[in-house]
């Protein structure tokens, strides 16, 4: 058996986030509410989300966001504006909030932003749309009006790393080829016949190789309020949009520290290029099909940026159970769970088993009848 190496590699290519400065400093008209800029054509302000023109007045956003709370129960941490005097946290509905000073942290500065391209009205819309779909199995006593009443814009922490993957695999590849073979049958009148046909036989070889490249594009949620499994629902922000950052995106809107340290969403970013590195390698391996694929790999060249991203949630509890529900506030995508009213499905199990008993009926009958 012969020994086979292999080795693909693809182009360096540096993939750090790079920002145009001059696309991403503020530009446009001033916002009559906030004072953050707004691009032409845009109906709102990507800051607080205020209409363009007949804005109310508002503190300007270095004032606006400098009160910090975090959750005793869930320990979330919230920056919220400053004239704000009632609070109950967005992520577990808890009203056992304390206030800090960010000076007593050392968390990390945020580096870059997406404001919100969904105004409230149309996120509420899109919210009661989707609790609408599949109503009949809804509960009757679910109060929609004071649920919606909970939905929140925030500014949701997360982690986006780039880093060069470089691995070390082996594998069998096999190598088709085919061979003609004769065989005995009987046909149709029963008689026996000899014929031919062309049956493919695999050859395997040992190979093994090397593999790099790099990865990026995968965002971590920094928050403990927004699992890992609902931000990729959620998926995918438009990252051609991130802007520095500058407070005063945040003026009106909730922003939340983040509760998921680096080092954590590191290790997670990596399993996902881990498996993203399976796939390319396989693609590459030599051979019509392969089987034992093995690799090893490391990474280095890690590259990490810490983004606000803009999304509404809302955390409710029907019968002692909490629900979630978020909302993409660039995209408008949706992910969220909702209540069954598993006495009104049985309901309609029961008739579905009903019909389905009279059709079975009607059909013997006239069964009988025919015969």
């Amino acid at each position: 058996m012969a020994e086979i190496e292999y080795i693909e590699s693809g182009p360096a290519v540096d993939a750090e986030l790079v920002i145009d400065e001059d696309v991403a400093s503020p530009h446009g008209e001033p916002c009559d509410s906030c004072g953050a800029p707004v691009e032409a054509g845009d109906r709102f302000c990507g800051a607080c989300g205020a209409t363009s023109r007949d804005a109310p007045p508002k503190e300007s956003a270095e004032q606006a966001v400098d009160r910090f709370l975090r959750c005793e129960n869930c320990s979330s941490e919230i920056r919220v504006d400053p004239d704000q005097r009632s609070y109950s946290c967005p992520f577990c509905e808890s009203t056992v909030v304390v206030e800090f000073s960010p000076d007593l942290t050392t968390k990390q500065r945020p580096e870059f932003v997406i404001g919100f391209a969904l105004n409230p009205t149309e996120a509420e819309g899109k919210f009661r749309q989707w609790l609408a779909k599949g109503a009949w199995y809804r509960p009757k006593d679910l109060r929609t009006v004071a649920i919606a009443e909970k939905l929140r814009g925030v500014y949701i922490p997360f982690w986006s790393f780039s880093m060069l993957a470089e691995s070390d695999w082996q594998a069998d590849i096999g190598e088709y080829w085919y061979r003609t073979e004769t065989y005995t049958t009987r046909d149709s009148n029963g008689k026996t016949v000899t014929r031919t046909r062309r049956v493919r036989e695999t050859e395997w070889w040992p190979c093994r190789g090397r593999h790099h490249r790099y990865h990026s594009g995968y965002l971590v949620s920094g928050s403990t309020g927004l699992p890992q499994q609902y931000a990729d629902r959620i998926m995918p922000f438009q990252l051609p949009a991130l802007k520095r950052y500058e407070p005063f995106y945040l003026a009106g809107w909730l922003s939340e520290e983040y509760s998921v340290s680096r080092d954590d969403a590191l290790g997670r970013c990596q399993q996902e290029f881990y498996r993203r590195e399976q796939q390319h390698v396989a693609a590459f391996v030599p051979g019509d099909t392969h089987r034992r694929l093995s690799l090893q790999t490391s990474f280095s060249a890690i590259q990490s940026d810490l983004c606000l991203l803009p999304v509404y949630l809302l955390t409710y509890t029907y019968r002692q159970k909490n629900y979630r529900f978020y909302i993409n506030g660039q995209t408008g995508k949706i992910a969220g769970d909702k209540p069954v009213s598993w006495s009104r499905v049985g309901r309609w199990v029961l008739v579905v088993v009903a019909g389905l008993a009279c059709i079975a009926g009607l059909i013997a009958l006239i069964g009988n009848f025919l015969g």
